[in-house]
């Protein structure tokens, strides 16, 4: 079931374009900035520009898995935020008029098509119809609850898709950063054992550069976290909605003798 999928999607086209233009924008003005006050950073043997041509393909696989891993967290991120606002919205619209209408047919009428309001009560209409073969030994009453309920949990999985994601992203980026690590550490010794010389400009440098790839992965791990918890939460005060919609609208069709006439 798609829900607000496709709204979602358009929208997320609109604010990445404005996202990846601020950002241009940005990283244009703090690189101006540090080749104006900082001329001596531009000459810099070390950081993450040194770390990226140095790198052999352990590395640069590292570097390219964390890169995907923070692409797709604020994509998922971007994504939840929209589905949740048109959920807000979706739930203004039901708590306005919805239950002041004379049928329920009318009531979704005034819905939008991609409410999850209305896909419940579609398929509590259609669960309310006379039916035949097998499904006619099931009491009507235990009928439309068993289809309001797989209704409510296709909308809750649609709420829940993409967490899994951000999740396995703050758990095990953290791991990824700190394996290019303990790689960048090991080629640096090996090339100071090679070369025979131990002194602090040798080993501070490529020791420095392998650091990174655990700053990185923390900075990969903590807005994915933070994703998590805050979808997580939403999604639930989003789901208590839900369910009170379908509880209700259950208790209106099965109480009355003839619930789907207009």
């Amino acid at each position: 079931m798609r829900t607000t999928g496709s709204k979602c999607r358009t929208d997320f086209k609109l604010l990445l374009g404005v996202c990846l233009a601020h950002g241009a924008a940005w990283a244009q003005t703090v690189t101006d900035s540090a080749a104006g006050n900082a001329p001596a950073l531009a000459d810099s043997p070390y950081g993450l520009a040194a770390l990226w041509a140095a790198s052999d393909g352990v590395t640069t696989s590292v570097l390219l898995l964390l890169l995907l891993m923070s692409l797709g967290s604020w994509y998922i991120l971007l994504l939840k935020w929209l589905g949740l606002r048109s959920m807000q919205a979706y739930s203004r619209v039901v708590r306005g008029g919805f239950w002041r209408a004379d049928t329920v047919q009318n009531a979704m009428a005034g819905l939008d098509t991609r409410s999850p309001f209305r896909f419940i009560a579609a398929a509590a209409l259609e669960a309310a119809q006379p039916q035949g073969g097998l499904l006619a030994r099931i009491p009507q009453q235990d009928w439309i609850a068993m289809r309001m309920q797989r209704a409510v949990e296709a909308v809750q999985h649609e709420l829940h898709s993409g967490l899994a994601f951000l999740a396995t992203v703050g758990s095990v980026s953290p791991f990824v950063g700190l394996f290019g690590t303990v790689w960048g550490i090991y080629h640096a010794l090996a090339a100071i054992g090679t070369s025979g010389q131990a002194s602090i400009d040798r080993v501070a440098g490529p020791v420095g550069e392998a650091l990174i790839m655990t700053a990185l992965g923390l900075a990969v791990a903590v807005p994915a976290v933070l994703a998590y918890n805050w979808a997580l939460s939403r999604n639930k005060l989003a789901m208590a909605e839900v369910r009170a919609f379908a509880n209700d609208l259950h208790a209106v069709l099965v109480s009355s003798p003839t619930p789907i006439q207009t």
